[in-house]
């Protein structure tokens, strides 16, 4: 059989990754956090069920990395405890980049067989440096938690959106 060549993860692969590691039936993770709830642009937002918060910065490049280390708000922010930073193992060379206080989730590659002749590529996620907690970070309250949620809810409709459109691309084509 063919070797194939590595496959990099999408920021959406790596997205599915950490909720699976957080464990999405458990705590409220909603992607692509950029306004309405007081804070800055965050990947990945998860809020555990006694309050806490958590920001998952996703790269995939390092030229992503040394984009982020211009941000002004350098993921500070008091409704946030931790902050992990999910990059792919081919960056693991440019770890410097990533801020002291950052935990790091490494998504590594691999392949499964899942039919003779027919292998298919996964990602898993390993959490290989834990954060060091925002000592400021305050629990969010029950008015918060329901407008992330009001937040999450609202990206469940524009994909169904996107899905409808896709669906009927493929059926013209």
């Amino acid at each position: 059989m063919k070797e194939e060549k590595k496959k990099t993860p999408t920021c959406l692969e790596i997205e599915s990754v950490v909720a699976d590691m957080w464990g999405y039936r458990k705590t409220l993770i909603v992607p692509n956090i950029s306004w309405g709830m007081g804070i800055h642009e965050c990947d990945l937002l998860i809020l555990t069920g006694s309050g806490w918060a958590t920001e998952v910065e996703i790269k995939i490049s390092v030229s992503d990395l040394k984009k982020d280390a211009t941000k002004r708000h350098a993921h500070q922010n008091n409704k946030i405890r931790d902050l992990y930073f999910a990059i792919p193992d081919k960056l693991i060379p440019y770890i410097a980049l990533i801020p002291q206080n950052a935990g790091i989730i490494l998504i590594s590659t691999y392949t499964y067989n899942i039919a003779p002749k027919r292998v298919e590529t996964r990602f898993k996620g390993e959490i290989v440096k834990h954060p060091v907690s925002n000592e400021n970070a305050v629990k969010w309250d029950d008015k918060e938690r329901m407008n992330l949620g009001r937040l999450g809810c609202m990206r469940i409709w524009s994909l169904k959106k996107k899905l409808i459109e896709i669906k009927r691309s493929i059926i013209e084509t």
